[in-house]
């Protein structure tokens, strides 16, 4: 799929040369067109689409509901209205610094969620936080309109086309903010799939085991507060992406957050790619953004979940 994206586009790129200019030997027709457009876009798309499968199976796993997934749950809408805002509002800020503002946006969302949901037994509830996730999105919904409507046209404009989820024009300034986020956020996670895989069991299980069970879903919250929040900074909302990797991750090979977790990244990294090279060749010369692509697979795959669950 990453040859594919590579290769395919309004002027295709032989297979052999591809190779051959990742290996430093290419010829000089095709150096730009693959090092400095489909590269580093094909590369972007990667990296946002494991950042978003980790994410997704973090929540799914600490949430103990299949149906959870950043978008969901609000942590895409409180990174994308705090993008919007500073896009709009202050054109002049560094992209690099995407990644923090939708890490802020991201994190606020959460904190609200995650206070509202609170329970006056002590501890969260999973149902609560996935409601209360729902009304979040719609109120940063909101938040993002009013943003469009006030702006100048130019940006707005801009704002709109990164909303759909567009991997269009995507350089080496997407890229490399991006690739610290996941390497470390991803390096720390494996070390903590043991804790992770404790959610699998009930909470009193559990906490038997010696888990702090708040402590620790606060810290896999955050942690994929920071996955959804780096991803959706350079790539706009991508919908369902979150949802289906790890729903696949699972089926392929099991439930084992050491497995699992890799497994999701690769699926999602190729989702985001597929959709990303579905969009750019099937209609051509027209281009269709990355997220709708996804949206078009995932809602059916909802509906599909939601419809199994009242099966059972």
């Amino acid at each position: 799929m990453f040859v594919l994206n590579v290769m395919l586009g309004e002027r295709t790129v032989p297979a052999v040369e591809v190779f051959r200019s990742l290996a430093g030997i290419g010829s000089e027709e095709y150096r730009f067109t693959i090092h400095q457009l489909r590269l580093p876009r094909a590369l972007t798309g990667f990296l946002v689409g494991c950042s978003l499968a980790l994410s997704g199976t973090i929540l799914q796993v600490i949430t103990r509901n299949p149906l959870a997934s950043p978008g969901v749950i609000g942590l895409n809408s409180g990174a994308a209205a705090a993008v919007v805002a500073v896009m709009v509002l202050v054109p002049s800020f560094p992209m690099s610094q995407f990644p923090w503002i939708a890490f802020g946006g991201a994190f606020i969302a959460t904190a609200v969620i995650y206070t509202l949901s609170w329970r006056k037994g002590g501890g969260s509830s999973t149902v609560r936080m996935l409601l209360i996730g729902a009304g979040i999105s719609a109120m940063a919904g909101g938040l993002i309109t009013y943003f469009l409507t006030v702006g100048e046209i130019f940006r707005v404009s801009q704002a709109t086309v990164w909303m759909a989820g567009s991997l269009y024009g995507r350089t080496w300034e997407h890229f490399w903010p991006l690739l610290p986020w996941l390497l470390i956020l991803f390096t720390l996670l494996i070390g903590m799939t043991r804790y992770l895989d404790m959610f699998l069991l009930d909470m009193e299980s559990a906490a038997g085991l010696g888990l702090r069970v708040e402590t620790m879903r606060v810290l896999f919250i955050l942690i994929s507060v920071g996955l959804a929040g780096s991803a959706v900074s350079m790539a706009g909302t991508i919908a369902f992406v979150g949802l289906m990797a790890p729903h696949i991750a699972k089926h392929l090979v099991g439930s084992r957050s050491l497995v699992r977790l890799p497994v999701a990244a690769l699926v999602g990294g190729l989702l985001v790619m597929g959709a990303d090279a579905a969009g750019r060749n099937l209609f051509s010369p027209f281009e269709i953004p990355a997220g709708l692509i996804t949206a078009f697979v995932g809602a059916p795959y909802m509906v599909y979940l939601l419809l199994r669950r009242r099966a059972v």
